[in-house]
């Protein structure tokens, strides 16, 4: 089951692309965290969102709100996706233990090892503010995302 609306955010570390740890819990006080989890590097469906977000950044990413795209690939597959499709913000790995902050958001498929397209706003207190998964295959509308990042502002 996912983490729902109104329940404080699991903490986490992870590496980005760059190799650099991010943890979590380090932007409360300070920034809204949308993070966006998504199956993997160099797939078509994720490479079309996280070419939406780009070429949309400071919709997603701005003074008040961080960005962090997490998924299961490797630091090193992250890096040379990020590289290639100029990616300008966190993607983070999850690759191990294998999915272990998206199963803690109830968002890993286990068949799959994969995490699937989960969606959450983070307030600065760190509960959580907005809540959605879709399924394999199912491409997210990010209008919703714009809309909760409004209503948060």
């Amino acid at each position: 089951m996912a983490v729902a609306v109104g329940e404080t955010a699991p903490d986490f570390t992870l590496r980005n692309q760059d190799n650099e740890e991010i943890t979590l819990s380090s932007f409360r006080g300070s920034k809204d965290v949308l993070l966006v989890f998504y199956p993997f590097a160099f797939s078509g469906g994720c490479t079309g969102e996280l070419c939406q977000v780009r070429d949309d950044l400071p919709s997603f990413q701005n003074e008040s709100v961080q960005l962090l795209a997490i998924s299961v690939d490797t630091v090193y597959s992250l890096k040379t996706w990020a590289a290639s499709e100029g990616y300008q913000f966190p993607l983070l790995s999850d690759f191990w233990p294998h999915g272990a902050v998206a199963q803690s958001y109830g968002v890993f498929n286990e068949a799959r090892g994969m995490a699937i397209r989960g969606t959450f706003l983070i307030d600065k207190s760190g509960v959580v503010s907005f809540a959605e998964a879709n399924g394999p295959g199912e491409i997210r509308d990010q209008s919703g995302w714009k809309a909760a990042l409004a209503a948060a502002a």
